[in-house]
């Protein structure tokens, strides 16, 4: 004999539905929707480090290091409106996302210039604090500019070109600078402090000449520089 089944068991209701597949596609995030996103991060970003890097450029001791800093808050200045345009050639109004990676890096900044306020390893510490956020912009414009390659936007594409590679030559003039003399100043192998133009020498070491005992372990927290 057959088995009659009740109807719920065989029909299935309209609060069950299952989506389409164009319904799946349509709710579905894409390229597009990630290279915005990463757009707004980086945005945020850079607005947070225009106001961050004077601040960077006052504590540093080194001539050099001031000049470097300063130089590349005009740039960071110029990024601002490179993002803006390229919110423009995909018809959307400029708008941030706050970016958390770049408010944590920023705010460990403000933390190691008042440890090491009047140390001889200053300057080193706050070349080591400017690249960690050189190295989060290289890694995100990287991705950035070849996303907009693959979404077929040239004009995005050539300014974030632009922006990527400002970002490496700015890393570079830091490593430069690190590598010359605020690594050696933080040995306390030479006196780079108000100096900066001559070159380190077999100096009496900085630190015994000035008595600077090392900043302590204990990290006072700054005014951060977000």
């Amino acid at each position: 004999m057959a088995l009659i089944w009740p109807q719920a068991y065989c029909e299935r209701s309209d609060t069950t539905k299952l989506p389409t597949k164009i319904e799946q596609n349509t709710n579905m995030k894409t390229l597009k929707d990630l290279f915005l996103d990463e757009i707004a991060d980086m945005y945020d970003a850079e607005r947070r480090i225009v106001k961050a890097l004077p601040k960077l450029a006052k504590a540093a001791t080194c001539e050099k290091l001031k000049a470097a800093l300063l130089a590349h808050l005009k740039e960071t200045e110029g990024h601002v409106t490179k993002l803006e345009q390229v919110f423009q050639s995909l018809d959307q109004k400029a708008k941030g996302k706050t970016c958390k990676t770049t408010v944590a890096l920023l705010e460990e900044g403000g933390d190691i210039a008042a440890e090491f306020k009047g140390s001889p390893a200053l300057n080193a510490a706050l070349i080591s604090a400017a690249q960690k956020v050189e190295h989060h912009e290289i890694a995100s414009y990287g991705a950035l500019h070849e996303w907009a390659e693959l979404l077929g936007n040239s004009k995005a594409a050539g300014l974030l070109e632009e922006i990527l590679g400002e970002e490496k030559a700015a890393n570079a003039t830091l490593t430069e600078l690190a590598l010359k003399s605020s690594d050696k100043e933080a040995l306390g192998e030479c006196d780079c402090h108000n100096d900066s133009e001559k070159e380190c020498s077999d100096r009496q070491p900085a630190a015994v000449r000035r008595g600077i005992k090392p900043a302590g372990m204990n990290r006072k927290r700054a005014g951060a520089l977000v």
